[in-house]
């Protein structure tokens, strides 16, 4: 923002906000998280931090009106003095967790007993009163979980799957034969691109567990190194690019006595273990083949592990894995999500419940025969839904945003991204109470830091395709008084959404460049979700076209709607597949797009992962045109505008051999071009200093390529 422009209240103080948004971790910090209702609805289980700024997480519990502390790592002797296993370290990170201290736990069925693991240290606390206390274990633990019952704790330790009860007694139930071996844990694709975090399933009688055995070996090996610390050895991950092999996946029902049942299932057909369960019915495991064209839902004998198919599911495109599902109810109806052309909808025991246009996101939970899930009848906001026989459909959540939540006993918990932010509330009843404030309804005190700028968006409907878009202006800018340069600010891929009725990191972040001086106009176009199964599936065999076709849409039907923008001056930014689409702009559109900051950018499709890369393209053996129509490698030659690449050098989901490779083609090429590398830094940077100076070097950059000078004043 140049010295001449008005500078309102807003703009003064936007100029805190990067830091803010740093040492606030996006804005998480303080807030509510992880739900656990008791069986009666009279308590909740949570995990927040006691502050905006504190990254340390504390466990909660709320009952009666009131919370109350449960663990606080600050005050458990010996707590936090080891190192993080390299296991619980790739599981945060896929996670993207941005927290330390209680960052996760489990709890028994009656959530009496909480468990969760402190710097590989076993910690254990009851509910009903007394102070948290540690749990022998044979080794740094892993996700720990206790039995339904709460007489055991089982976890994963240097890839052995233990069980201990709270004595201190120990028993090894499967012990890893090679260091490519892991018992209990989630291979790589299950993690990044399956919402599969977890690795084993106790059956309802405490008595057996349902485990996966993870064999690493076929996977492609790839070292990370620190080029800022030449001293330091390279690490080993396993990655299955495209086209490469996958980890071997098996499962097995293990005895608290010693007891091994394999589960029989035709791995050659459906290598890829998407997610399991077991209930009062028995174990079921989903898997999908290859192609991910054909998922199957199949029950399982804990006696023999012979399965039996109980669900099919098949797309000539790929059969999208919905979070939650399958469950089953109390009487053993299966709870799916289904496809049609325009929506996918949920079915119980084999019928709709959900009608047309209302799009399914996902189940959140099962208790006798009602369900819980979220939905959507509005691109721009998710709610809470339940259905239950005899009650029908009811939304649950009622304010403008988007939710998720959990239940049980008759009591909801609703944590919602609503325009003001960040609320959590408990409905205690039949969960149907309505607005904040309704005598049901009790809100979860929320610490999170306010954001020193309000996002301030005005929602567009664009193009004939109706895109979904939001406009930022600067605070200070009176329409009519002169034209401003335009910042396109998308993702613009699978999987997310960045244009709703909701405050969050990234609508902030998009104000705080409207503040420097850009119209900024964020589109969710062909692709993102909550617009039906059709339209997820546009993308099918091409990532680029039609992505990059609605942003430029987009734009012009902006343009036209608001006539302070400056199609002269168009930049464009973007964080993963929102870099990726960003360093697309400028190769293919340089008569639109005059500078571009690409972050993380996957540039060749065949180093990204199986799972992900190939629902979209294929195999690239069987289809490499498509895989060549969607890379940017090979297309380094048409740069003629400024663009900006920032990656982590310790990436291990987008590796930095994707800006590298694509960087010395550009230099090959005779292009000029800046190259950011941040040391250290993975796919989501975690230094406070690096996060907020990260803004100011792309807002410096675009303003200097757009203006032709060296940047701000």
């Amino acid at each position: 923002m140049h010295s001449s422009t008005p500078i309102s209240e807003q703009s003064a103080n936007s100029v805190d906000f990067p830091r803010q948004f740093a040492r606030s971790r996006r804005f998480s910090l303080g807030v509510p998280r992880h739900f656990t209702v008791s069986p009666d609805g009279r308590r909740v289980l949570f995990v927040r931090t006691v502050s905006g700024t504190d990254p340390v997480g504390r466990l909660w519990q709320y009952e009666d009106g009131t919370e109350r502390l449960l663990a606080d790592p600050a005050l458990l002797v010996g707590a936090g003095s080891g190192a993080v296993p390299e296991e619980e370290r790739l599981r945060r990170e896929r996670a993207r967790e941005r927290s330390v201290g209680v960052v996760s736990y489990a709890t028994d069925d009656a959530a009496r007993l909480v468990v969760f693991a402190l710097s590989g240290a076993l910690w254990a606390v009851r509910t009903d009163g007394g102070t948290p206390f540690s749990v022998p274990a044979a080794g740094p633990v892993v996700d720990p979980r206790p039995s339904p019952d709460g007489r055991y704790i089982a976890y994963v330790s240097r890839r052995c799957f233990h069980v201990v009860d709270l004595t201190g007694a120990d028993r090894q139930l499967a012990r890893a034969e090679d260091p490519e071996i892991s018992y209990g844990l989630a291979e790589y694709a299950a993690a990044e691109s399956m919402h599969r975090s977890r690795g084993y399933w106790w059956a309802p009688d405490s008595r057996r567990v349902l485990v996966a055995r993870v064999d690493t070996s076929p996977v492609e090996r790839r070292y990370i190194s620190d080029p800022a610390d030449p001293a330091k050895p390279p690490q080993a991950i396993r990655y299955p690019a495209a086209g490469t092999a996958n980890a071997e996946v098996t499962l097995e029902v293990l005895s608290l006595e010693g007891e091994r049942v394999e589960v029989e299932w035709d791995r050659k057909a459906f290598e890829y273990v998407v997610t399991a369960g077991w209930d009062a019915h028995g174990p079921f495991i989903t898997v999908q083949s290859r192609d991910q064209r054909i998922v199957r839902t199949l029950g399982v004998d804990p006696e023999t592990g012979a399965t039996e198919v109980l669900h099919e599911r098949t797309d000539p495109a790929w059969v999208q894995i919905i979070e939650g599902t399958p469950a089953r109810t109390a009487s053993g109806a299966l709870v799916l999500a289904e496809d049609e052309a325009d929506t996918r909808y949920l079915t119980v025991g084999g019928q709709r419940v959900t009608p047309e246009g209302l799009q399914l996101c996902a189940a959140l939970g099962v208790e006798g025969e009602r369900v819980l899930f979220t939905a959507s009848d509005d691109p721009l906001e998710t709610h809470v839904w339940c259905h239950e026989p005899g009650h029908g459909l009811r939304r649950l959540s009622r304010e403008p945003g988007r939710y998720t939540g959990a239940a049980r006993g008759g009591t909801v918990v609703l944590a919602g991204l609503t325009p003001q932010g960040d609320e959590v509330g408990v409905l205690r009843g039949d969960g149907a109470a309505g607005a904040a404030g309704d005598p049901p309804y009790q809100a979860l005190t929320s610490l999170a830091e306010e954001p020193s700028i309000t996002p301030r968006p005005v929602h567009l409907t664009l193009g004939e395709r109706k895109l979904r878009g939001a406009l930022y202006l600067p605070s200070w800018h009176e329409e009519g008084t002169g034209k401003l340069p335009v910042l396109l600010d998308p993702y613009g891929g699978p999987g997310i959404q960045c244009v709703g009725r909701a405050r969050d990191w990234f609508t902030c972040v998009s104000q705080w460049f409207a503040e420097q001086g850009f119209a900024v106009l964020v589109v969710d176009g062909r692709g993102t979700p909550n617009r039906g199964p059709a339209w997820e599936k546009t993308i099918h065999g091409d990532q680029l076209g039609p992505a990059l076709a609605d942003q430029v849409g987009a734009l012009r039907a902006a343009a036209a709607h608001c006539g302070d923008l400056d199609l002269t001056r168009v930049a464009i930014r973007g964080w993963s597949f929102g870099g990726f689409l960003a360093a697309a702009a400028v190769l293919y559109h340089p008569e639109i797009f005059h500078a571009a900051v690409a972050g993380a950018p996957p540039t060749d499709m065949r180093m990204y992962d199986t799972h992900w890369k190939e629902r979209y393209l294929g195999h690239p053996e069987d289809q490499p045109e498509n895989y060549e129509r969607t890379s940017l490698t090979g297309h380094g030659h048409l740069l003629s505008r400024p663009l900006l690449l920032v990656h982590g050098l310790a990436d291990d989901n987008v590796a930095a051999a994707h800006t590298l490779r694509f960087s010395a083609e550009l230099l090959a090429a005779g292009k000029p071009h800046s190259v950011l590398p941040l040391p250290g830094a993975t796919h989501l940077p975690a230094d406070d200093a690096v996060n907020a100076q990260l803004l100011h070097f792309q807002r410096d950059f675009l303003m200097g390529a757009l203006e032709g000078g060296t940047g701000k004043d």
